[in-house]
């Protein structure tokens, strides 16, 4: 058996499930290191010590020795490592690197306060479940409106796909349809039958 380059501290949630895509994508052998950050186990010092902010996932890279947090910077780092699946310059890479901070930046964190109101918080706060609901709405659109007529965010699937399926995958699990956006709900399909999307997802369960 080829023996792990790749160590993969995670659990559930949709940044995990990125990078975990990625490494199925690439085939790199990894090693799945269980954090529970539910039961407070990413504030553990030894976890603290790779990640201050205590999340997951993090990547430790044996090859070139390097902890990286932060699952784009992770999905950049095993992409240019490996030079596939992003581009390596021109302005392609340029809109891959705009798509990626908008997933980050707005995406992750709107969709997941969306949740964490609507299904979490131990206080049913009208407000901010309306705020986030039509801000999840509004952020479907402009993704919508960014994948445009492709069939991929870039010339050809990338991790910027990864980076975005995550995400809409997890909304669509629990429950938020894509109805009102056909282009997006056939890009996740179409990137969900993918043979290496279906590994992850089968591991993601474990």
């Amino acid at each position: 058996m080829t023996k792990p380059s790749i160590t993969l501290y995670t659990h559930s949630g949709p940044n995990p499930l990125k990078v975990a895509i990625l490494l199925e994508e690439l085939e790199i052998p990894y090693r799945r290191e269980i954090v529970d950050v539910w039961k407070g186990e990413g504030q553990r010092p030894e976890f603290l010590a790779i990640n201050p902010n205590g999340k997951i996932p993090v990547l430790h890279d044996h090859e070139t020795d390097q902890t990286i947090f932060e699952s784009n910077a992770i999905l950049l780092h095993l992409a240019d490592r490996t030079q596939r699946l992003f581009p390596r310059d021109g302005a392609e890479r340029s809109r891959g690197m705009q798509l990626l901070f908008f997933q980050a930046a707005s995406i992750g964190p709107m969709f997941g306060q969306r949740v964490w109101f609507d299904r979490h918080a131990p206080e049913r706060i009208v407000y901010a479940i309306d705020r986030y609901h039509r801000e999840g709405a509004r952020l479907e659109r402009v993704t919508e409106t960014l994948l445009g007529e492709r069939e991929h965010f870039l010339d050809a699937y990338s991790i910027v796909d990864i980076a975005f399926f995550g995400w809409i995958h997890s909304a669509v699990g629990l429950g938020y349809t894509l109805d009102a956006h056909p282009r997006l709900a056939e890009w996740h399909a179409r990137v969900r039958a993918r043979p290496a999307v279906a590994r992850a997802l089968a591991e993601h369960r474990r």
